[in-house]
């Protein structure tokens, strides 16, 4: 119990920040529930990458709702393991299908509530006063034009960028070459963040946290065919008895959010 009661405190101390998108119309806003005036905000656990768009949907499903949502960002694998442990999420949105099916598998995300949210590229950055020509083809020379230098990536057996990434540079042929310079964060935003700062010569990321970021530079795009699709999937937790949860589930898909995230570069996925 004294696990799960820190676990509470450390998911509603997540503040929601974000500006709201002009022009997100309330016609098309799903009804938020009726009922008691005191709001209990709808805990989400997302992966790290969706940061900057979800704050925004956060906030505009407050502004048109009066609802809140407290959201809890990290690796994927991290959020799901700690609903497997008995987190109250009320929503969990992964940045791959390998850990939503990890939590279907185990009968703790609802079903029926389970679907297809965002699709998103995989790229290599570098700091934005770098200038690296670097064409992304098979057995390219990374480890050339890193050098000295680190390469940033999350986290290669659990984080969903990390494994995308080793997909990537073991497709091109080039993993080999560059494992030992890679830099581990526990999450994709601070692999994003080693480069900003200038910690790491490159980093390996999805296309929305560079655009996230201005103080990194897109140096290329790896091949689509080069990884695993790019998938967000979302579902509802089976353990969640927030009313408000299934509202919030269907505002992500509401012309609302899809601006929001179509604006920080995420595809929006049929379900």
């Amino acid at each position: 119990m004294p696990r799960r009661l820190a676990l509470l405190a450390i998911v509603m101390a997540v503040a929601v920040e974000g500006a709201l998108f002009p022009g997100a119309g309330k016609a098309e806003t799903p009804a938020a529930s009726p009922g008691t005036e005191k709001d209990t905000p709808v805990i989400v656990f997302a992966a790290a990458s969706t940061k900057t768009a979800l704050d925004a949907v956060a906030a505009a499903w407050k502004t048109n709702t009066g609802k809140t949502a407290s959201i809890a960002y990290a690796s994927s694998g991290i959020l799901a393991k700690q609903i497997e442990q008995g987190a109250p999420a009320d929503i969990f949105i992964s940045a791959d299908l390998k850990w939503m099916d990890y939590l279907q598998k185990a009968k703790l995300i609802r079903a029926g509530t389970r679907r297809k949210l965002l699709g998103n590229k995989l790229v290599l950055i570098e700091p934005g006063d770098a200038d690296v020509k670097l064409e992304i083809t098979k057995g390219f020379d990374l480890a050339g034009a890193a050098g000295d230098g680190k390469i940033a990536v999350c986290t290669l057996d659990s984080c969903p960028g990390g494994i995308y990434a080793k997909e990537a540079l073991e497709s091109l042929g080039v993993f080999a070459s560059v494992e030992a310079k890679l830099a581990l964060a526990d999450n994709i935003r601070n692999a994003l963040n080693l480069v900003a700062r200038g910690e790491a010569k490159f980093g390996i990321v999805y296309a929305t946290d560079a655009k996230a970021e201005p103080k990194v530079k897109l140096v290329g795009t790896f091949p689509e065919a080069s990884h695993s699709p790019i998938i967000y999937p979302v579902a509802l937790v089976e353990a969640s008895n927030n009313p408000d949860a299934p509202f919030f589930l269907s505002y992500l898909k509401s012309q609302a959010a899809t601006k929001i995230f179509t604006g920080q570069g995420f595809d929006i996925l049929p379900k």
